[in-house]
C-alpha cells in the first residue's frame, strides 16, 4: 500500500494552497464577520477547474478523481470552511447527481455549465421537519399536462441565494413513505420559486444558508431527474459521496487550527520560556498531530476506494464521523492553547471553533454516521 502522493495530486494539493493562502487568506476574517459571500473567488475557483473536480472534461469538468477533490476541500477549508463548502454542494451533491443519474440532454444543459463554474447550484433536500429522515418530507408535487407543479418550504439550503440551478426533493403522496419522493431540476427563475430567509450562523458565515419557498413552482417535465419515485435513492447516493467533501472540509479545518496553536505556542512566552517548552502544552500537540492524522488516512482510504469502484459507503461515514470530531476536538484544543487570544477575532482559531460544528451536522449528523457504519457492519 502506497501512502505518498503521486506527481499530479501533490500538483492538485499545491495549486490549491496557493490560491488559499494567495487569494482567499487575507479576507476570510472580514467576510466571515460581514457575512460576505466570496464571490469573486468563486469565480476563480471555477477557473482552476475547483468547481467539477470529478466531472470528465467532456462535460467540462477538470476529469480528476475523488482523491484530488479531497486534496482541494481540505486545503480551501484549511484557510476559509465557507469557501470550502461552495465547492462541496457544487460538486458532491449536484454534478455528481448529474453524472449519476441525469440523462445526456441533462448532462448538455446543466452539467457542463456548473462543472465550469459558469453557473452555481443547490441541493435542496432538508425541510423544517425533515432533516436527518428525509424520507418525511412534505413539499409536495403533481403533474398537470407537461408541468410538474411544486409546492412547500426548504431550509438550511447551502448556496441557494447565489444558485441558477437547484436539484429539488419532493413527494407525490406522503402516504406512499420514500416510494413517493422523485428529484427535481428547478432553474431560479421558474414561477412561483423565491428564497425567502438567509440564516444567520454560528460558522461558515460567508457561506449563504437559506429558506426556499415553492408556491406552485412550474417545473417542466424533462426536468426530472432520475426515475420518478426514485429521488431518496438519488438524494442519499449524493449525500454519500458528500461524506468525503465535507471529510475533507473538516479535516482542512482541523489542520488550520493545529497550524495555528504549534505556530502560537513557539512564540508565546511564559515564565522565561515558549509555552511549547512546557510538557503539557507538548501532550496537546502530540495528541493533536496524531488525531488529525488519523482522520486523514480514513479521508483519503474512502476517497481511494470510490476512485477504484469499490464499495466506500462504509468508509466514508467512518471518515465523516471521525474527521468532523478530530476537528471539534482540535479547535477547541487551538483556542485553549492561545488562552484568552484564541477567543478574540484577532486571531484566526476562534473562526476555525465555530466552522468546526457543523461539519458534526450537516450531510448528515454523526449520529446518522453511526447508524450507517452499524448496518453496514450488521448487513
Amino acid at each position: 500500500m502506497n501512502f505518498l502522493l503521486d506527481d499530479d495530486h501533490k500538483m492538485v494539493r499545491e495549486t490549491a494552497r496557493a490560491f488559499a493562502e494567495e487569494v482567499l487568506a487575507p479576507g476570510a476574517a472580514e467576510r466571515d464577520e460581514k457575512e460576505i459571500y466570496p464571490a469573486e473567488a468563486v469565480k476563480q475557483m471555477a477557473e482552476l477547474g475547483f468547481l467539477g473536480v470529478t466531472v470528465p472534461e467532456k462535460y467540462g469538468g477538470a476529469g480528476m478523481d475523488y482523491l484530488a477533490y479531497a486534496l482541494i476541500m481540505e486545503e480551501i477549508a484549511r484557510v476559509d470552511a465557507s469557501a470550502a463548502v461552495v465547492i462541496d454542494v457544487n460538486n458532491s451533491l449536484v454534478c455528481d447527481t448529474f453524472q449519476m443519474f441525469g440523462n445526456e440532454e441533462q448532462k448538455q444543459k446543466y452539467l457542463v455549465p456548473l462543472a465550469k463554474g459558469e453557473k452555481l447550484s443547490a441541493f435542496a433536500l432538508t425541510e423544517p421537519g425533515a432533516g436527518s429522515d428525509p424520507a418525511s418530507l412534505i413539499t409536495g408535487y403533481r403533474q398537470e399536462g407537461d408541468l410538474y407543479i411544486l409546492n412547500g418550504t426548504k431550509r438550511f439550503i447551502t448556496n441557494a441565494a447565489h444558485a441558477d440551478v437547484l436539484i429539488v426533493f419532493a413527494t407525490k403522496d406522503r402516504s406512499m413513505g420514500y416510494k413517493g419522493i422523485s428529484a427535481f431540476i428547478v432553474e431560479k427563475d421558474f414561477p412561483g420559486f423565491s428564497v425567502t430567509k438567509k440564516e444567520k450562523k454560528l460558522g461558515i458565515r460567508a457561506s449563504d444558508t437559506c429558506e426556499l419557498a415553492f408556491e406552485d413552482c412550474r417545473v417542466p417535465v424533462e426536468n426530472l431527474i432520475g426515475p420518478e419515485g426514485k429521488g431518496l435513492r438519488t438524494a442519499l447516493s449524493a449525500l454519500d459521496n458528500g461524506r468525503i467533501g465535507i471529510a475533507g472540509q473538516a479535516l482542512g479545518i482541523a489542520q488550520g487550527a493545529f497550524d495555528a496553536a504549534l505556530a502560537y505556542s513557539k512564540e508565546r512566552k511564559q515564565f522565561g520560556k515558549t509555552i511549547s517548552e512546557f510538557q503539557g502544552i507538548q501532550f496537546k500537540l502530540a495528541e493533536m498531530v496524531t488525531e488529525l492524522e488519523a482522520a486523514r488516512l480514513l479521508t483519503y482510504q474512502a476517497a481511494w476506494r470510490k476512485d477504484r469502484g469499490l464499495d466506500y459507503v462504509l468508509e466514508a461515514a467512518m471518515a465523516k464521523l471521525k474527521t468532523s470530531a478530530v476537528a471539534v476536538k482540535l479547535t477547541n484544543e487551538a483556542v485553549q492553547i492561545h488562552g484568552g487570544y484564541g477567543y478574540i477575532t484577532d486571531f484566526p482559531v476562534e473562526r476555525f471553533f465555530r466552522d468546526a460544528k457543523i461539519t458534526e451536522i450537516y450531510e448528515g449528523t454523526s449520529e446518522i454516521q453511526k447508524i450507517v457504519i452499524a448496518r453496514k457492519l450488521l448487513k
